[in-house]
């Protein structure tokens, strides 16, 4: 661990910078300085294609001065800029705070286009057809990697058009789940239920709950054992807003459909994160977007 808590190759990196820059100039006044045995006729020796000759003739000054001028550059730059290991340069630059800074810069741009928006309710804004195409935006930027651009969700990630909400589907709710974001935990149950055959009875009376194909028999043997996960779903399995806990009564499957995927959930669990996007959108772009996203459902 010494290897990565010491500074040893912030050194090496910037020892093996500086001496690369050095040797490229020493490298051109030895050169410079050499003598190649020539013939008379001030050519190499080497000959190609019958009448090729190689000449001895010296770089051009014009050329070796570049040369010089690119070694001096490289290393002012690296005075003024990072590039020597962990050394930050004497202007303090970085790309973080260049990109920090045009953010901010065009953040300030587009704020009189928000302003207006900012003093509305979020379902007058859903009503509003400019808040809508920056809303479309917003979220083809930031939501659609997951939820899908057309907002109907992928396997383990939220179908934002139906109205079944994990958290709740108010306006209130949803700039909450933008601001904070949701970190969602079902934990492994099949030791709490008793065993395998407990587990796909279970499986089996989650599945009547919906109305879904489903086996009488087990499911009735897994009712009772059911009141472990009643827990967090509820006792009907409706599912319950504050802690997130899906409802197993409306044939809607985030991870999966059927007693494969039951019997996978309650055995492995599983952990889902909704990443906070109050540090990537000003106050005024998640209120549009809230509207944009209540908006989905409730055309």
């Amino acid at each position: 661990m010494s290897d990565f808590t010491s500074n040893f190759w912030e050194i090496f990196v910037a020892g093996v910078t500086l001496v690369s820059i050095i040797a490229c100039l020493v490298l051109l006044v030895i050169t410079g300085k050499m003598k190649a045995s020539t013939v008379s006729d001030n050519t190499t020796g080497h000959v190609w294609d019958g009448d090729l000759r190689e000449m001895n003739n010296p770089l051009p000054r014009w050329w070796s001065y570049m040369f010089v001028i690119t070694i001096v550059f490289s290393l002012v730059y690296l005075v003024l800029y990072p590039g020597l290991g962990s050394y930050k340069g004497t202007l303090g630059w970085t790309s973080a705070k260049l990109h920090a800074d045009e953010v901010a810069k065009g953040n300030a741009e587009i704020a009189p286009i928000y302003a207006k928006f900012m003093s509305m309710k979020p379902e007058d804004v859903a009503k509003d057809a400019q808040a809508m195409a920056i809303g479309e935006r917003l979220y083809g930027n930031n939501c659609a990697q997951c939820h899908a651009s057309d907002a109907r969700g992928n396997k383990g990630f939220p179908n934002l058009t139906d109205g079944d909400w994990l958290h709740g589907g108010t306006p209130d709710k949803i700039k909450e789940t933008l601001v904070l974001g949701r970190n969602g935990n079902m934990p492994p149950m099949a030791a709490a239920l008793g065993g395998a055959e407990d587990v796909k009875n279970v499986a089996q009376y989650v599945l009547s709950l919906s109305g879904s194909p489903h086996d009488s028999a087990r499911a009735a043997l897994g009712k009772e054992k059911f009141a472990v996960c009643a827990a967090c779903h509820g006792a009907d399995g409706k599912g319950m807003h504050a802690v997130g806990a899906p409802n197993l009564t409306d044939n809607i499957w985030l991870h999966g459909f059927g007693e494969k995927a039951i019997v996978e959930m309650i055995n492995n669990g599983k952990m889902n994160v909704m990443p906070r996007q109050a540090e990537r959108l000003t106050e005024a772009q998640i209120h549009v977007l809230t509207s944009y996203v209540w908006g989905l459902s409730n055309k």
